[in-house]
């Protein structure tokens, strides 16, 4: 029995580092230049604009925005992500930041999306500043926007630290969840 257990582990172990594997060649291949990160966040934003139009409301109520134009997602019961993004303030770049998560579970699959956060007050920008890796689910509270949820955004309900988009998902993973990412300052 033991030796059945030590072999079953051994296989977990395998497919969720060959999963992770082949979620990660592609970013580590090609590691994007500030150039390149600027172009692609700015083209990601106009996709979000085109297909969510109240997320334009909340960039001319931001104090920074935070862009991961595409995240590599895969998982076969171990997984994790990966994707780098660009903070913008006032429509210039501000600083460069990746986006990291790891998960187990009940999971088989690989995707990419991207993801936008509205950070709506300084409190926010200067959390993500001083902490030097910021966890989404731990500090300033976002709220991850649905359709629901976006039907009821204007001006007076603009209440939260930080919104944020997942969108262009491509790909089959069973589910899709920004919390526990930690988002962490890079240099370009």
């Amino acid at each position: 029995m033991n030796t059945l257990l030590r072999r079953n582990f051994h296989h977990v172990i395998l497919a969720g580092a060959v999963a992770l594997s082949l979620g990660l060649p592609a970013t580590a291949a090609h590691a994007a230049t500030a150039e390149d990160l600027n172009q692609d966040a700015a083209q990601a934003l106009q996709t979000l604009y085109r297909t969510h139009p109240e997320s334009e409301l909340l960039s001319k109520n931001a104090r920074a925005i935070l862009v991961f134009p595409k995240i590599i997602k895969a998982g076969l019961v171990f997984g994790g992500s990966y994707g780098e993004g660009v903070m913008t303030r006032e429509g210039r770049a501000a600083g460069y930041y990746n986006s990291v998560s790891a998960s187990w579970g009940w999971q088989a699959g690989a995707e990419s999306y991207g993801y936008v956060v509205f950070l709506m007050n300084e409190k926010a920008v200067q959390y993500l500043d001083k902490s030097k890796g910021w966890e989404i689910g731990v500090g300033p509270s976002v709220v991850v926007v649905n359709d629901g949820v976006a039907k009821n955004l204007s001006s007076s309900t603009i209440k939260d630290d930080a919104y944020a988009f997942i969108f262009d998902q491509q790909g089959l993973m069973a589910s899709l969840s920004i919390e526990g990412t930690k988002i962490s300052p890079i240099r370009k």
